[in-house]
């Protein structure tokens, strides 16, 4: 059986230590999100794209020179990574376990009270709830329930953390989802919903799963946030391949 550790990933980017030389790598983590501008470019981030200094600092509504600032601070923690084409500098997530730490931490944020203001941000925050792309995974409703669909089909357990099964293995196969591991990433990893506050599937397998989806059109992005809306092929191919009943995607 193929299966991994469930991580928690609490600790990026010390794993082990004295917690003498752990706790200030601690503390310096936590003060690179305890700032607005840095957690908005952050969560931005989670759409797994490339993004220049110019468009995270439309996005947040500040400055260049405020962002650059602030995204120097970002990539010298650890957390973000830059590469220059040309003039353009863009940013990403330094590795996937800096993308996970900070879904996991909006996951145990408390939802605002205050509704939308605006109908255009209802909507916003509909589809997201919907299905949205959590950095290289599916998430929201629909990952949710991808994430449900293999479970129930014993393709996937989670009674020990996650760990896929044997049949879970070979039903990728049959899908011709490629499960290549690189580096250290485990196979599978669940990932705390923040909008449902229960786990999907993330790591090497979501990340397949959701590539997969993009690229045969059974989900498509939709607006500028990580929204994705399951198209009528999707809803097809779904159902036939995990019994995914159309109704609970829309």
């Amino acid at each position: 059986m193929a299966r991994t550790e469930h991580h928690s990933h609490s600790g990026y980017p010390a794993r082990s230590g004295p917690s003498g030389q752990s706790g200030p790598r601690l503390a310096a983590l936590a003060s690179l999100l305890a700032d607005d501008t840095r957690a908005v470019f952050c969560l931005a981030l989670l759409d797994g794209r490339a993004w220049t200094a110019g468009e995270l600092a439309r996005y947040a509504g500040v400055a260049p020179s405020t962002a650059s600032e602030h995204l120097g601070k970002l990539i010298a923690g650890g957390l973000l990574a830059e590469e220059r084409q040309g003039r353009h500098r863009y940013v990403r997530f330094a590795d996937p376990r800096a993308a996970h730490l900070v879904e996991d931490l909006a996951a145990h944020t408390t939802p605002p009270k205050e509704p939308p203001r605006t109908l255009r941000a209802a909507g916003a925050n509909s589809a997201m709830a919907r299905g949205r792309t959590c950095y290289d995974h599916l998430a929201g409703r629909l990952g949710l329930a991808i994430t449900d669909a293999l479970t129930v089909r014993g393709l996937l357990r989670q009674d020990t953390g996650f760990a896929l099964t044997d049949r879970g293995v070979a039903w990728f196969g049959e899908q011709g989802i490629g499960l290549e591991r690189t580096g250290r990433r485990p196979l599978v990893r669940s990932c705390l919903d923040w909008t449902e506050r229960k786990p999907h599937l993330a790591g090497v397998a979501g990340a397949a799963l959701c590539r997969h989806a993009l690229d045969a059109g059974w989900c498509v992005r939709i607006g500028s946030e990580r929204a994705v809306k399951v198209t009528e092929n999707g809803e097809r191919e779904l159902y036939a391949r995990l019994g995914i009943e159309p109704a609970v995607l829309r």
